[in-house]
């Protein structure tokens, strides 16, 4: 592992998801200790999306923006809202000079699947229509996100692309959750790592699935053709129980024949870009930015 990341490893919380609500604070706790970046070459504004139920979102819009990202939050499914992903997203707007529309989506295991998705689909439709509102080119709009909302990134570019939905330039996703039957090596042996490991990726697919079997549009990589998609930008990390099943999603769009950037990073673990003064997150979280910068140019 990394130097620079195994030193805070012991200030890791040891959350297992067996208690949502209480874990769903420490999140909130542990993600307010981090650093907000300055946003004074930005604009900030929290909207509520049309729907049955209304879905929350915060628009960061830096200067001369014309194209965007609808940005999913991490947090096992069960975790995570507009506020701990707030320093995230700013990030990501900066570092790719485009709008970042952050979703608050509905958490399992109040709402299950397929709630989140629903709410996610609700605000790129919503988005899409609104283009010219919000200042952005409707041919350049992405999906991403971290963990959790990068499972349901690639999840959105599966829906959008059966149901003839908005066109999506570019899918960005950062150590995404994608397969619910945890048979792969890593998710067999990353038993202890750290933040993510198995018993945890038990619990968070467990809330999100509820009593619901799981389809390609809960865990994508039960999804038999992904031919059609959007572009990718998948990132991995090498202690990361979601490892193997993120390598292997990318070779499979790889041979569905969607372009393919994959980043294997050695020496992580999930979620670990969180650890700014690591050398190794701050090059992570740049190449998020500059992937995107990259797909959404004109």
């Amino acid at each position: 592992m990394d130097p620079e990341l195994e030193a805070f490893i012991p200030l890791f919380p040891k959350a297992d998801l067996t208690d949502p609500v209480t874990e769903r604070k420490n999140f909130a706790a542990l993600a307010a200790a981090a650093p907000v970046p300055d946003t004074a070459d930005m604009e900030i504004e929290d909207r509520m999306v049309p729907a049955d139920p209304e879905v929350a979102v915060r628009i960061y819009r830096p200067h001369g923006a014309q194209a965007a990202i609808i940005w999913l939050h991490g947090g096992g499914f069960v975790m995570g809202d507009l506020d701990t992903e707030h320093p995230w997203a700013i990030r990501v707007a900066d570092g790719s000079g485009a709008v970042v529309i952050s979703v608050g989506y509905r958490l399992a295991p109040e709402h299950p699947f397929p709630a989140a998705l629903d709410d996610v689909y609700t605000v790129l439709t919503w988005t899409a229509e609104h283009a010219a509102e919000l200042g952005i080119d409707p041919a350049r709009i992405a999906v991403g996100g971290h963990s959790a909302g990068a499972g349901l990134a690639a999840a959105v570019t599966l829906r959008a692309r059966d149901e003839q939905g908005p066109p999506i330039r570019f899918q960005l996703l950062n150590q995404p959750s994608l397969d619910d039957r945890q048979e792969t090596w890593s998710q067999r042996h990353f038993t202890d790592t750290p933040w993510m490991n198995r018993d945890k990726v038990t619990a968070a697919w467990r809330h999100y699935l509820g009593s619901a079997p799981a389809t390609p549009y809960a865990a994508p990589a039960r999804a038999g053709d992904l031919s059609g998609l959007p572009p990718a930008y998948i990132a991995t990390a090498e202690f990361c129980p979601s490892r193997d099943e993120d390598i292997a999603y990318a070779l499979r769009l790889l041979q569905a024949g969607v372009s393919v950037e994959l980043h294997q990073w050695p020496g992580t673990f999930h979620g670990s870009q969180a650890i700014l003064s690591a050398e190794v997150s701050q090059r992570q979280i740049a190449e998020l930015g500059a992937a995107l910068r990259r797909a959404l140019a004109e």
